[in-house]
């Protein structure tokens, strides 16, 4: 199994999306890209600890290629929008690729430049190395799937989900 961590805005919503895909094996929501060790759900959405909402996504490279995995995470979040996601405004939100590896970064450069081209806006996603993983406290995990009547998640999380079911069919 491979393993990458992004973020793209509230991580219950990507979590849900990125379930979807075939190859897919967990998706763990949690914490990245700051300087507070051990932070928590509250800590983060204060936007003082400079990480963000992500998941870290094991995956099937036989199944499911890197390439295919993050153009897919690029196309059910606005990489365009500079820490914020619909709704979700600050730091916490911002668009995040967090790479392990020479060989993941190059493929992460790859399909940012070719994603490019698929939107009007510039691309604002951060990419950089992961240092820390914190896995979010247990009652994030499977949020959507756990809550399905949640308000907010049948706003963001489902029509997210449907994007990948509908338009990376081949995919799921």
């Amino acid at each position: 199994m491979d393993e990458i961590t992004l973020g793209g805005g509230c991580f219950w919503c990507v979590e849900a999306a990125l379930l979807e895909l075939e190859g897919v094996t967990s998706v763990t929501s949690g914490y990245a890209g700051g300087h507070t060790e051990e932070p928590t759900y509250r800590a983060v959405c204060s936007g003082t600890t400079g990480h963000a909402e992500v998941v870290q996504v094991q995956f099937d490279p036989a199944v499911l290629s890197l390439r295919q995995l993050l153009t897919v995470f690029m196309q059910i979040h606005d990489p365009t929008q500079k820490d914020r996601q619909g709704p979700d405004v600050g730091s916490q939100y911002r668009s995040i690729i967090l790479v392990d590896g020479d060989e993941q970064r190059a493929t992460a450069e790859s399909v940012l430049e070719a994603q490019a081209a698929h939107h009007s806006g510039t691309i604002q996603t951060e990419l950089t190395t992961l240092e820390t993983f914190y896995p979010a406290e247990s009652h994030h995990q499977r949020y959507f799937e756990k809550n399905p009547g949640d308000a907010y998640c049948r706003m963001h999380a489902a029509p997210k989900q449907a994007k990948v079911r509908d338009q990376f069919v081949d995919l799921v």
